[in-house]
């Protein structure tokens, strides 16, 4: 059966260079559908790169993305978006000014169908879907247990708050496929903790598909079903965690340097 018909994402042959810098160079895998999925690697060895270029913030330089089968390379950010694939950033890009309700509403606008016409003329079915677009704003609030500080501006909540509320809003996109971009940074031990549960209540609660990049390599061990490696953007390694963590090329290249 064709690999990239039966996958959630598929990446082949994913070149990015700038200028004389390959940050990715020729990486290939897939993502089965309803697997948590990790991306590991040193600091610089093209992680974000790759997520950006899957995402349609960059255009690789050659290679091809398919998502459900259908290729998506080069489209744009919102296209991305449309066919069911939302992220996380590795330095959060929240509304600040914005509160929590308000940043998840915004999101989920990208699902609404009433025309531009009727929202400037004020007629009713702009009400009922603005209702309903706050309504299962604060829906997601209370499933990341932000709920009751729905109404406090983004920029004065923890930073593991601030992780907790933008995967609530890209979840306001009704995504299939969800890249979250170092979900762990910034949170104290304690969240840490917690958040192999939360991402594991998220898949199954959500039917989803789950591609992350992590730096806390006990988590990514105990959390995903699969992981690749990156090192100076080639793939070095990719298989279940107790094979990947016994692999030669990957102790020497990362998790050596976990002390």
């Amino acid at each position: 059966m064709d690999i990239i018909s039966t996958s959630a994402l598929a990446i082949q042959q994913i070149t990015r260079r700038f200028g004389g810098l390959v940050a990715v160079n020729e990486v290939s895998f897939e993502v089965k559908k309803h697997e948590i999925f990790g991306v590991i690697g040193p600091n610089g060895a093209g992680k974000t790169t790759l997520f950006n270029t899957i995402t349609g913030l960059i255009a690789p330089t050659s290679g091809k993305v398919f998502y459900d089968g259908i290729e998506v390379t080069n489209r744009r950010p919102h296209q991305i978006a449309k066919v069911g694939i939302a992220r996380t950033f590795q330095n959060i890009r929240l509304f600040g000014e914005l509160s929590a309700l308000e940043n998840v509403a915004i999101a989920r606008h990208i699902l609404t169908t009433t025309g531009v016409g009727n929202g400037i003329l004020g007629l009713s079915p702009t009400f009922k879907e603005e209702k309903q677009t706050y309504d299962r704003a604060l829906e997601l609030l209370e499933m990341v247990g932000l709920s009751d500080h729905a109404d406090v501006k983004a920029k004065n909540f923890s930073y593991g708050d601030q992780r907790r509320l933008e995967i609530a809003r890209a979840l306001a996109m009704e995504p299939k496929l969800l890249l979250l971009d170092e979900p762990a940074a910034g949170m104290n031990p304690n969240e840490k903790g917690q958040l192999s549960d939360f991402i594991r209540s998220l898949r199954d609660r959500f039917n989803l598909t789950i591609l992350l990049i992590e730096h806390h390599v006990p988590l990514v061990m105990g959390l995903c079903d699969r992981i690749a490696v990156l090192d100076f953007g080639q793939l070095i390694a990719i298989g279940q965690p107790e094979v990947v963590k016994c692999d030669r090329a990957v102790i020497e290249a990362y998790l050596g340097d976990e002390g």
